[in-house]
């Protein structure tokens, strides 16, 4: 189950409380306080995954919680700390704080770890409040509360290139040509109902380039209105370097004009976001097996006027395949972003230095 949005509810672990108590012990008449530290809280941590490629995890166990810190105990013993969650989630995902809407973080890259909710601190004994007047305190603390938060999740899928196009154009069919997907791959409309990412080599050895691709689920006339799929899956395009736009150039699809069907996705494109307009695009005509010779003739005389890169295809047959994949492998080297050095994470095991709290709760731990 391919599942692309999640809200989670976290809670960190509390901090336990300090304890009261004295030294008693023989030959020590004045043993004085001995009240240990509680234990902090466990904290819950994210961290981006290769071995995670959607949230359906998180859409049937949305809490999540990690242990809270021991209570401290006699002879100075400190409470255990409590251990901390780690989350997993796959690379793309962004992390959203769902009562403000503000992106917290964005796992673009592989093990990526950040803290999404601190572990409360455990409170002093009575050890701590000993003084020169006042040798047998009673004071102790209790523990802070561990941090309480509410995310949602979203997953972009990255990938180099995307394929767009009406349904049943022959997507899902070219992804298993240039790749090992497993699509699958039927004679009607939407067939594919979730992205489907597939992994394309090109060159031999030590030339050789790699290069992912995303086949998205067909789109129509209104999609952004919610027709058909809608364009709830196009956000997995935003982050493509490339678009190969198919358009099916037989008389199967029933649809009399190609260049209007490009035309028609495009503004669909465009309605979703703007800048997938502007994205380099490839325009492929498919079912070249099959081709209306007039049909073929109006899209070429199209792409040549927009001079936008032109190639026809059969995913049946196998033309024009090995052309397009490697100018796609071209026009990806070209347009993928260059990777910029970014400083490294901090030390998320590092816990903050906690000030004291102004006042500290009396009674028994």
């Amino acid at each position: 189950m391919f599942i692309d949005e999640a809200r989670i509810r976290i809670k960190a672990g509390d901090g336990g409380n300090g304890c009261m108590a004295f030294r008693r012990e023989k030959f020590v008449p004045k043993g004085g306080p001995s009240g240990g530290d509680g234990g902090h809280g466990g904290d819950i941590l994210m961290s981006s995954s290769l071995s995670h490629n959607t949230l359906v995890h998180f859409r049937f166990n949305p809490e999540h919680k990690a242990q809270r810190g021991g209570h401290g105990l006699g002879s100075n013993c400190s409470g255990s700390q409590g251990d901390s969650t780690t989350l997993k989630v796959p690379i793309g995902t962004l992390l959203y704080d769902d009562e403000t809407g503000e992106l917290i973080h964005d796992f673009a890259r592989a093990n990526e770890t950040i803290v999404i909710a601190r572990g409360g601190r455990g409170g002093r004994g009575n050890q701590h409040f000993a003084t020169s007047t006042h040798q047998a305190p009673r004071e102790h603390e209790l523990g802070r509360s561990g941090e309480a938060r509410n995310y949602r999740l979203e997953l972009r899928l990255l990938a180099d290139a995307g394929l767009v196009g009406y349904p049943n154009v022959g997507k899902s069919t070219l992804i298993s040509r240039i790749s090992a997907a497993k699509p699958k791959v039927a004679n009607y409309a939407f067939t594919t109902l979730e992205p489907n990412l597939g992994v394309v080599s090109v060159g031999d050895w030590p030339h050789e380039l790699s290069f992912t691709v995303a086949d998205l689920p067909g789109l129509i006339e209104g999609a952004h209105l919610g027709h058909g799929l809608g364009i709830q899956f196009l956000k997995h395009i935003e982050r493509t370097s490339v678009i190969v736009h198919l358009v099916d150039v037989s008389d199967g699809s029933g649809r009399p004009d190609p260049v209007e069907d490009f035309k028609v996705i495009t503004a669909e494109l465009k309605s979703f976001d703007p800048a997938l307009a502007s994205k380099p695009t490839i325009l492929v005509a498919a079912k070249a097996d099959v081709a209306n010779p007039d049909k073929l003739k109006k899209l070429t005389a199209m792409a040549k006027r927009r001079k936008l890169p032109f190639f026809l295809i059969s995913a049946v047959s196998g033309e024009g395949i090995d052309k397009l994949k490697f100018a796609l492998a071209d026009m990806v080297a070209i347009h993928r972003p260059i990777p910029v050095d970014v400083e490294p994470l901090p030390d998320i095991k590092l816990r903050p230095s906690y000030p004291p709290p102004p006042n500290s709760a009396k009674g028994r731990a």
